[in-house]
């Protein structure tokens, strides 16, 4: 786990509530900035301390890595930022007790970094600072004070390896030379339901098994055996995918649900049951029958990713 700290003082209520972080990727002159390059560097797992109007009101853990976006609404604030940034998607709570880190300044001191810290020597915060990463000890320090206990559950173990392996893969595609552009391209367009790894479930699937809708427009052509653990072939296999609307594809990507050879839905001790029951789900007990690949690749789903 790293560390951060985010100056959310015009965004605080956006990105709270939203569930994210974003930055511009430069400066308006075009050149870097290390508070915006910092978010490249966040992974799922981190630990992110918001800050706003002097104090540490929420902490979030983050959910992923960076992904480039354009701006999300802020209405009236940030008007001067470029629209080209860096979204990274955090849940964050707010603290019941806030607390005013220049307090306890004293503290904390021993914890600055030399450089680029969120904060200066006499407690004051550092102008220009988005995204700065903290130590260990300055991140417990502010925790402690806070009475702050983390929610393992907000992410599990599981979901940060995966996050990282799937990093991990895209990175060794890219630097692959046994294979052209254009495959690399295809591939790692697969990783996100796209590109021809789409076009290939749509010859077998036309609907998504659980909801029924079929308009393709609202469906995610969803791995069965995980795109970071399927070699070149299966990554791009229409018979390894299934359409699924998004809740749906929610599901079955973190193994909360999956399916048998005969199409009976298997649901997760782990999947609260008001979800299933919120989503209007209940009546739905079998989604279909397979074909024989679809079967090897659904065998492997419920063994290594269903839980």
């Amino acid at each position: 786990m790293r560390y951060w700290w985010v100056n959310q003082n015009q965004t605080y209520k956006h990105e709270t509530e939203g569930g994210f972080l974003w930055s511009p990727k430069r400066n308006r002159n075009g050149r870097s900035n290390r508070f915006y390059d910092n978010m490249t560097e966040v992974r799922a797992g981190d630990l992110v301390l918001s800050f706003c109007d002097t104090q540490i009101k929420a902490i979030g853990i983050a959910q992923g890595s960076a992904q480039s976006a354009v701006k999300p609404e802020f209405g009236n604030v940030g008007k001067q930022w470029d629209d080209d940034g860096w979204y990274v998607p955090v849940e964050f709570e707010e603290v019941s007790n806030p607390i005013r880190p220049k307090d306890f300044i004293d503290e904390l001191r021993p914890y600055l970094a030399a450089k680029y810290a969120p904060l200066q020597p006499n407690g004051n915060g550092n102008q220009g600072v988005y995204l700065a990463e903290v130590s260990e000890a300055f991140a417990k320090t502010i925790l402690t004070r806070m009475g702050v206990t983390l929610d393992p559950t907000l992410i599990s173990d599981e979901a940060i390896a995966a996050d990282t392996a799937e990093e991990q893969a895209q990175t060794a595609i890219q630097g692959r030379t046994d294979i052209g552009a254009t495959q690399k391209a295809q591939m790692i367009l697969a990783r996100r339901g796209q590109g021809i790894f789409r076009a290939n479930v749509r010859l077998n699937e036309k609907a998504c098994r659980v909801t029924g809708v079929t308009d393709p427009r609202f469906l995610i052509a969803s791995h069965i055996k995980p795109w970071r653990l399927s070699d070149d072939r299966e990554k791009l296999d229409g018979c390894n995918g299934l359409l699924l609307s998004p809740h749906i594809d929610r599901l079955f990507d973190k193994g909360y649900i999956s399916f048998d050879d005969d199409g009976a839905i298997l649901k997760s001790t782990k999947l609260p049951k008001e979800v299933w029951k919120h989503w209007e789900l209940t009546a739905k007990d079998n989604v279909g029958t397979f074909n024989d690949m679809q079967r090897a690749y659904l065998r492997f789903h419920r063994a290594e990713v269903f839980s």
